[in-house]
């Protein structure tokens, strides 16, 4: 890291929507909120899988890990809603570049995690008679490991050419965390190639995955109009329905934040849009996934009867 980047090792500004006191003050509101139905929903959906043992199941098992994924994304919420009641709150350089790291991570996990879901759920229904063979749990366990992995090497590639781009003394993030976009726009000389990795990388992570569900969906699709039974279509479109509102919500707004132009989002435009993938799709997915799934909405029930039961 260059001499002109000695200023900022002191610390960054995060002005977060300063010019906006009102506005802060419904956001901390909304951010708590949705950061207490975050816990609850994932927790319960965490424990409910464990628990129960008829969900034991690979699905259930990459559900889990997506809930712990999401209750990982909570950790940063706190900071968020310090940054919403103390604007122009100056974070420590270790604290942002943990901050950096962590949440480029989190995200490239969650975007390979999603295509994985997809391509069990593909095997679950184009191919059930050999379903548990093919997504026995080493294979399981060991996507996973491939997803943390792999997602971990972008993190680290892409944060550190962002990290190491000279920024002339600026120190001062129009954001309330250190997110990728935000630092970039702060350097001081010509961002095209960081920018072009960012896009890269997000055609690697983003728009290969999603096309890879859509692939995965259409064979779906086709199967499910070939089932004679209508409980097994209706199974079928409930739990590859919930998959595909997440896949939407979560992809559509990395797409809009990631892989456009820099400068073609406004300033505050871009602040909703991380409170968005960052908040309210983690607290989202809970819900969409217990609502439309049977089992996932009786499981909880379950527990609370016998949890009464043992008590008497």
């Amino acid at each position: 890291m260059g001499q002109n980047n000695d200023s900022s090792l002191n610390g960054f500004v995060l002005l977060g929507f300063s010019d906006h006191p009102q506005l802060e003050m419904v956001l901390s509101g909304v951010v708590t909120i949705f950061y207490l139905i975050t816990l609850a929903g994932n927790i319960t959906i965490i424990l409910a899988s464990l628990l129960d043992s008829h969900l034991h199941t690979p699905m259930y098992f990459f559900l889990r890990n997506l809930s712990f994924l999401d209750l990982c994304f909570t950790t940063i919420i706190p900071q968020i809603l310090v940054n919403l009641w103390w604007p122009n709150k100056i974070i420590t350089f270790v604290g942002c570049v943990i901050q950096l790291y962590v949440y480029m991570w989190l995200g490239s996990i969650e975007c390979l995690l999603l295509a994985v879901m997809s391509y069990d759920r593909f095997i679950a229904i184009c191919k059930p008679l050999h379903y548990l063979v093919i997504m026995n749990p080493h294979l399981c366990l060991k996507m996973i490991i491939m997803v943390w992995g792999i997602s971990l090497g972008c993190s680290l590639a892409l944060c550190s050419l962002t990290l190491n781009l000279p920024r002339c003394g600026n120190n001062t993030l129009n954001h309330f965390l250190c997110e990728l976009p935000a630092m970039i726009k702060i350097a001081c000389v010509d961002t095209t190639v960081v920018e072009m990795s960012v896009f890269a990388l997000g055609i690697i992570f983003v728009l290969t995955p999603l096309f890879l569900i859509l692939i995965s969906y259409g064979y779906i699709a086709r199967a499910v109009l070939r089932m004679k039974s209508k409980a097994g279509q209706r199974k079928a479109i409930n739990t590859c329905g919930s998959h595909l509102t997440v896949v939407s919500i979560f992809y559509g707004t990395i797409i809009y934040t990631y892989l456009q132009p820099g400068n073609s989002t406004s300033k505050d435009q871009g602040k909703f849009l991380t409170l968005f993938y960052t908040i309210i799709t983690p607290s989202l997915n809970p819900l969409i996934y217990t609502l439309r799934n049977k089992d996932m909405k009786d499981a909880p029930k379950k527990l609370i009867s016998v949890a009464y039961e043992s008590t008497k």
